[in-house]
């Protein structure tokens, strides 16, 4: 068994997922996974399987295959007007006149209310309405699987040939519901546009995700006298075993081995670790991070479909593939409503039939259940408040990637921050400094009468060097030592280091150089050795491996500094805020559980799941899933499985484009200011989704039954369906002023 990957267009909707499903299914695929997100179709599948015959029956069920494996299947169109914008703009001209027809009764447009001309009117609305929900709700219904679009072919069907009846029959006055029909159709035509615009969004990320994974490589080869050429290709086309240049600045573009060369790499994109790391020889990069500073030859040990950063995008679309359905309640309850309005109309006609023993009225009380039961309000009430509820969020700098995640909000009772970039602002501070030997400021200060015996050291911080004034001569002296030696470094460490210390008093080297993979060496004019490196520097002298920067003066441990990044203002007053709403908080983190919980412990967050691989952190989101909704916030692509695993996956704007594409929602400008925002409007914005859907269909079960008893004539019904258009937009409205946080 092979696994074959398709892309195909159309499939926009949970329900076009399942039917694709069900189709391949019967054809006797196994492991089917069809994902409307991206739009991706994945199976198993055998030698034997006829792959075109399964794309002629795609196509027949309205789907077409666009991609097999990443190999395009049909030339590349122009971009053609997104359909429903289009029906829009053709329907809502003559439904816009027809609509005319209810003022008439105040203002009298005489040659509005000849019924030909409104047949004439409606006629292309209805014609395009059909072409299309009359086709889906036909396939939906073979399926076993009705939508909503059954019930928006019938009610139009329904008001059009009410009114038809009623021209044809010269009772016109009586039964003229041609704007109704009109009305049905063009507004839910505006529904589906702007639902099926955050898929298409959707999707255009998940395109563009794939095309930034390509870089360009400097492949290295040989000619005829084995002379080294280079020469730039895509990393799409490097194969295993290919050698590559690797410069200073440069990504790097496929996983390979160092075969020459010593650099600082920064692999924060991957690991969401934000120390650079020194590599050297035989030592492995990863595909996607980034060489900050020296030059390698490698040897491509993986292509860039098989590449650590191709696997993390992978587990991005399997996550948002596994995800459930989330559907719009109208279209959950619209698998019942639907069969119930139309058996109701059946026994209608049936009862009316019975004890009016005449056919003719028991047909109109019949058909208009069908018009007072149409889901002109249904249509509206979710697209209403949606478009507030995004359009207050985007004012304030959230963005929803999809309208859906709104409604997910609603039961969010724990949220899990990764660290670096989203807690902190990914910039280094000074955090701590020791001298542990002073005898080296005996020697080199005379003038100092302590006794070395009688020193027993000096701790200090960031925040006590303010206040600790002046500094001591021990002080001073390590300082100015450590800024010498740091000043001839662009590590990140070392900069910090440098700009808090800075000096005119600095040392003048005899020599200095800098060691990759142990730090600055320098040698005075006296011949004494000074190192500030890493613990590879000082592994000889002490067991203490948790510092940034050790210190040694001719091999002894002198002191060391460590360096932290610089907390957001704004992380303590948020995870405040959500313990305050009873939401229990989480740090999952890659970087080192001291670390993790110190940060944890200073912000007040409830609980720290540290030195976390992608892979782990997706398996933690997904099992604290299964106990509680839970909302991700994080930046980096290590995140971007957990995002998409997430109940709602939330991403920073400055964060990696991997993530940004990835989360559910974008908190834009303030970092993490306008989460409690975020959460606020999903939550109301569903509330008011509910309270529209109530209003709807409050109104069709107290309607249909009056209408079926003949009890209300089409005409007040129009006019109170109109009014319940009104109540919806007004209810959806009050989401601009009302308080959500």
């Amino acid at each position: 068994m092979e696994t074959m990957n398709w892309k195909v267009d159309g499939m926009t909707c949970a329900n076009c997922a399942l039917t694709i499903s069900k189709y391949l299914e019967k054809e006797g695929l196994k492991n089917i996974k069809a994902n409307p997100a991206s739009g991706e179709v994945h199976f198993d599948f055998t030698e034997t399987t006829d792959q075109d015959k399964l794309e002629k029956g795609l196509e027949s069920l309205g789907y077409i295959v666009a991609e097999r494996n990443g190999v395009t299947a049909k030339p590349e169109e122009k971009k053609k007007m997104n359909r429903f914008l289009r029906y829009v703009l053709l329907c809502a001209p003559f439904t816009l006149v027809l609509m005319l027809h209810m003022i008439e009764k105040w203002i009298h447009i005489h040659w509005l209310m000849n019924p030909w001309v409104q047949l004439g009117l409606c006629l292309p609305v209805y014609v395009i309405g059909m072409n299309y929900f009359g086709r889906s709700a036909w396939k939906s219904i073979r399926n076993g699987l009705p939508n909503m679009n059954v019930l928006v072919a019938v009610g139009a069907t329904a008001a059009f040939v009410y009114s038809l009846y009623g021209t044809l029959t010269g009772q016109a006055e009586e039964y003229m519901f041609y704007e109704t029909a009109a009305t049905i159709i063009t507004l839910v035509f505006l529904g589906n546009y702007l639902e099926d615009a955050s898929v298409e969004q959707t999707q255009r990320a998940l395109n563009s995700l794939a095309k930034s994974q390509k870089v360009m490589a400097n492949m290295i080869a040989f000619d005829d006298l084995h002379q080294e050429q280079i020469f730039p290709v895509e990393n799409t086309v490097l194969h295993v075993g290919d050698l590559i240049l690797i410069k200073s600045g440069e990504q790097i573009p496929a996983d390979c081995k160092i075969l020459w060369g010593e650099a600082t790499v920064n692999e924060a994109i991957i690991t969401g670790e934000s120390l650079p790391l020194t590599k050297k020889q035989k030592d492995q990069l990863i595909g996607g991070s980034l060489l900050v500073d020296g030059t390698v030859k490698a040897q491509v040990t993986a292509t860039a479909k098989d590449s650590v950063l191709a696997n993390i995008v992978n587990l991005v679309k399997q996550a948002q593939g596994e995800k459930p359905p989330v559907q719009q309640l109208a279209d959950k309850i619209s698998a019942i409503f639907v069969p119930i309005v139309l058996g109701i109309a059946v026994v209608t006609l049936a009862a009316n039939w019975i004890i009016l023993k005449e056919f003719t009225p028991a047909l109109m009380r019949s058909i208009a259940v069908l018009v007072i039961a149409c889901p002109c309000a249904m249509g509206l009430a979710t697209p209403a408040a949606i478009a507030v509820g995004l359009g207050r969020a985007a004012k304030n700098g959230v963005l929803f990637r999809n309208a859906k995640s709104l409604e997910l909000f609603k039961n969010i009772t724990q949220v899990v921050f990764d660290k670096t970039g989203t807690l902190t602002t990914g910039r280094f501070t000074l955090a701590d400094w020791a001298i542990v030997n002073n005898e080296w400021s005996m020697v080199n200060n005379k003038n100092q009468q302590s006794n070395k015996d009688e020193f027993i050291g000096y701790m200090g911080t960031a925040d006590q060097l303010l206040i600790h004034s002046p500094l001591t001569i021990q002080d001073q002296e390590f300082q100015r030592i450590v800024y010498s030696l740091e000043k001839y470094s662009n590590h990140p460490i070392a900069v910090c280091i440098a700009t808090e210390w800075k000096t005119n008093k600095d040392e003048r080297w005899a020599s200095i150089e800098e060691i990759k993979g142990l730090g600055m060496k320098a040698v005075t004019k006296d011949g004494v050795e000074w190192i500030a490196g890493s613990y590879k520097a000082a592994a000889d002298q002490t067991m203490d491996e948790n510092h940034n920067v050790y210190v040694l003066r001719n091999g002894e441990l002198v002191g060391w500094v460590d360096v932290k990044d610089e907390l957001r203002t704004e992380a303590k007053p948020i995870v405040q805020y959500l313990k305050s709403k009873n939401i229990k908080t989480i740090l999952l983190s890659g970087d080192r559980k001291a670390k993790s919980e110190a940060i944890a412990k200073e912000l007040g967050i409830d609980e720290v799941i540290a030195e976390q691989t992608p892979e782990q952190k997706l398996e933690v989101v997904e099992r604290l899933n299964k106990t509680t909704p839970t909302a991700m916030v994080g930046d980096g692509i290590n995140d971007a499985p957990a995002l998409a695993k997430a109940t709602i996956g939330i991403s920073l704007s400055e964060a990696s484009q991997v993530a940004m594409q990835t989360a559910d929602v974008v908190l834009m400008n303030h970092g993490l200011k306008n989460l409690p925002l975020s959460l606020g409007l999903g939550k109301h914005t569903f509330l008011t989704i509910k309270q529209n859907l109530f209003w709807a269909f409050f109104y069709n079960i107290i309607a249909i039954p009056v209408a079926a008893f003949g009890l209300l004539t089409p005409t007040f019904g129009a006019l109170v369906m109109g009014l319940s258009d009104v109540v919806l937009a007004i209810n959806s409205v009050r989401l601009f002023v009302k308080r959500v946080v």
